[in-house]
């Protein structure tokens, strides 16, 4: 008896399309990254105003990634953000960590690598 073919759903048909997977994954990431931000603030009760203000942002900046419409975002300002809200970001690879750290010198961000 013959396997029966499995019947793809149409997400699984469109992700077949180099096209639609690359703005899926664009799009997707940039989800992601407003889900991450909102979650944040949520956790903390911090508002856009008051976050705009602690990392030297604008709050039309913070409300872009909050709505997922930021194209971009600097890693400077990503850390900023999350060392506002009481989190630490940290690059991992096998056994090797690195705490990301953002300092102002000169009123410019610099980013430090430290071993974790």
């Amino acid at each position: 008896m013959p396997k029966a073919k499995k019947v793809l759903s149409t997400f699984e048909r469109e992700m077949k399309n180099a096209k639609f997977k690359k703005t899926f994954d664009k799009s997707y990431k940039e989800f992601l990254l407003s889900e991450l931000l909102i979650a944040m603030m949520d956790e903390d009760e911090v508002s856009v105003r008051d976050l705009a203000k602690e990392v030297g942002l604008s709050p039309t900046i913070i409300q872009k990634i909050r709505s997922g419409k930021q194209d971009d975002l600097k890693i400077s300002n990503f850390v900023s953000i999350a060392h506002a809200c009481g989190y630490k970001v940290i690059l991992e690879k096998n056994d090797d960590r690195f705490e990301i750290e953002d300092k102002i010198i000169n009123k410019k961000h610099h980013l430090n690598f430290i071993s974790a």
